[in-house]
């Protein structure tokens, strides 16, 4: 079977995480002690290395329905059969239903993807990338840290929009509303207003740090 012609539904195993919002695109680091894990890692690296990564929200308990798919590229095996581990994130998926809880849950599943673009996503992606950039500036220089963009930046829009979602620290329900979302301009959106209200939040606090500077 061709990489085009991908099966919409297939059983999944799946590994929920605290507050851990995979991307496609993106990388996970993971060290696997717990005993159901490691089983399902060994299970998994005999197959396709895939597996499905689903958020926790502790204050509420629950499992998000919407996750992303992550393929195992490199492994390290650990005293005691743990394991460090990096994954890629794949596409994302909807939880249909679950197949077995132990030792580890699996899940029936079906691919999710954005809907095809009905305008040009570009200025979209260069103005959140702008804004981006005005909030590292703007970070460093409070911070007094050299902090920088990394070269390789993602071109494409949806990968863009996938890198800066997964980089927003600290709020994992707004990570997990934005994966959910299945349309990249919606998306592009709803990330340039985030930036916009961190970047007029960083710039507030520069000019009260210049004034106080100045002061002394």
């Amino acid at each position: 079977m061709t990489s085009s012609s991908k099966i919409a539904v297939r059983e999944l195993p799946l590994f929920p995480l605290p507050e851990v919002v995979l991307f496609p695109t993106r990388p996970l680091p993971l060290h696997i002690f717990e005993f159901r894990y490691r089983i399902m890692m060994n299970t998994i690296l005999d197959s396709d290395r895939r597996f499905g990564v689903l958020m926790i929200d502790p204050a509420k308990g629950t499992i998000a329905n919407v996750g992303c798919c992550a393929e195992v590229i490199h492994y390290q095996r650990l005293p005691d059969d743990r394991m460090k581990l990096l994954a890629l994130g794949q596409q994302r998926f909807r939880v249909l239903e679950y197949i077995r809880e132990k030792p580890y849950r699996v899940g029936l599943v079906e691919w999710i993807e954005d809907q095809p673009p009905s305008q040009d996503l570009r200025p979209l992606a260069s103005e959140v990338e702008q804004l981006l950039r005005d909030v590292v500036r703007l970070s460093a220089k409070l911070t007094e840290q050299d902090i920088e963009l990394p070269q390789d930046l993602p071109d494409l829009p949806t990968e863009l929009s996938y890198w800066v979602a997964s980089n927003l620290y600290g709020v994992a329900p707004e990570q997990q509303a934005l994966l959910e979302i299945q349309d990249t301009v919606a998306r592009l959106e709803r990330e340039a207003e985030i930036l916009t209200s961190t970047r007029n939040h960083l710039a507030a606090r520069s000019v009260l740090k210049d004034t106080f500077n100045d002061i002394e």
